[in-house]
């Protein structure tokens, strides 16, 4: 296991006490908002004091081989901890396919990688798994549309049962698009309707059941976005709260938001963004509705499931990771598993020790080379992250 260090991201919506807390280190005045390991080129992890980056380049076979032969000579993960005190912008990610002629495309249009107005800054997918630490709220994938026009016209708004009327008269997916597209409008008329709307549900916003619920939604994202119209879009997708332990899979299309809290998140080493509301940057509005995915569905969370005691694996079917828990305890050693590939192992509680000596305690982290076996023993809990083939 060789010492591995990786890079706070001090972005305005993250919290000044979580990714502190998480590492075990001192609170700054900053909001900390991601803490990054891997080889993402613009925050590489340090790793016995040289760059992952520098190290790949010089030694790529440290991945291992079914990594390399999928996808070349590049860590394909990227493990972090995000801590989010305040909403997030509405976005989803392209799949491989879209990703890959997206930067050609851009490519081939002459567009600058940091122009702000370019979508696809690599070739790559951005599927992503988020596992909470805290209790954790968020934004993802879209209601059953009749769900969502019933919660629309409970607030008596003409204007409002306008708008949504497309999702009775239209069957499936062609009708939450229309809204969706409609709630982007940047109009005057549509500012006027979401200040209608979040007068209406303030007196609302401490009820029980699915109106308040619905109004507590428009209330805390008016705080932060005031007068957005992406409110009205946000306020057609389902809104859950995940508990510790449970986590989220995010595949290519989903829309999604993180509302509050702290977690564990593994996704593609990728910067493909596609942002759908809730942010002054960008939105490239016809790229965006040939990449998300309008039909309807519940969330179904993800749960880890043991595959040997003190180890749980978190099952998704992104190639490019995989992440377990990994728990020692008393009398319980833990055989890492994804042997042949490179591996970060990151600890937050306790600590945790190889069968030579070397130890890990809370907040500290570790690169595993492809082909090094290690067998923890000790009372931490860790995180294990790898690539998904």
């Amino acid at each position: 296991m060789q010492p591995m260090s990786g890079a706070i991201q001090n972005y305005a919506w993250g919290s000044t006490t979580d990714i502190p807390r998480i590492l075990g280190v001192e609170q700054t005045d900053q909001p900390q908002a991601e803490y990054w390991l891997g080889a993402h080129a613009s925050a590489p992890s340090v790793v016995d004091g040289e760059s992952l980056v520098v190290r790949l380049e010089r030694e790529p076979g440290i991945i291992g081989g079914a990594s390399i032969e999928r996808f070349g000579n590049q860590l394909p993960y990227l493990l972090k901890v995000l801590a989010a005190n305040r909403p997030l912008s509405l976005q989803a990610h392209p799949s491989r396919e879209q990703a890959e002629a997206g930067f050609a495309r851009e490519n081939a249009a002459g567009i600058p990688l940091d122009d702000p107005k370019r979508t696809y800054k690599d070739s790559w997918p951005k599927p992503e798994l988020m596992l909470a630490l805290t209790p954790f709220d968020a934004l993802c994938g879209f209601r059953d549309p009749k769900q969502t026009a019933e919660l629309f016209e409970a607030l008596e708004i003409p204007a409002l049962d306008q708008m949504v009327a497309p999702l009775r008269l239209r069957e499936g997916s062609a009708g939450l698009a229309e809204v969706f597209l409609d709630a982007l409008g940047q109009s005057d008329e549509r500012r006027d309707l979401v200040n209608q709307t979040v007068a209406t549900c303030v007196p609302h916003a401490d009820a029980e059941g699915p109106v308040g619920d619905f109004c507590r939604t428009a209330v805390m994202l008016d705080e932060y976005y005031p007068g957005d119209p992406s409110i009205l879009a946000a306020l057609m997708m389902n809104r859950f709260t995940m508990q510790p332990g449970e986590g989220v899979f995010l595949p290519a299309g989903n829309l999604h938001a993180y509302l509050k809290g702290a977690g564990i998140e593994i996704m593609a080493n990728s910067d493909n963004v596609l942002r759908g509301g809730l942010t002054p940057k960008h939105i490239d509005v016809d790229e965006l509705v040939r990449v998300v995915d309008f039909d309807a569905a519940p969330v179904e969370l993800v749960r880890g499931v043991e595959i040997a005691p003190g180890l749980l694996r978190f099952p998704t079917p992104a190639p490019e990771f995989a992440l377990w828990q990994v728990s020692p305890g008393d009398g319980v050693e833990v055989e890492l598993p994804s042997t042949q590939s490179g591996r970060i192992l990151l600890v937050i509680e306790g600590t945790v020790r190889d069968t030579e000596g070397t130890e890990l305690t809370k907040g500290q982290s570790a690169f595993l080379v492809a082909g090094e076996q290690v067998t923890l023993s000790g009372d931490g809990i860790a995180f294990l992250a790898a690539p998904g083939v």
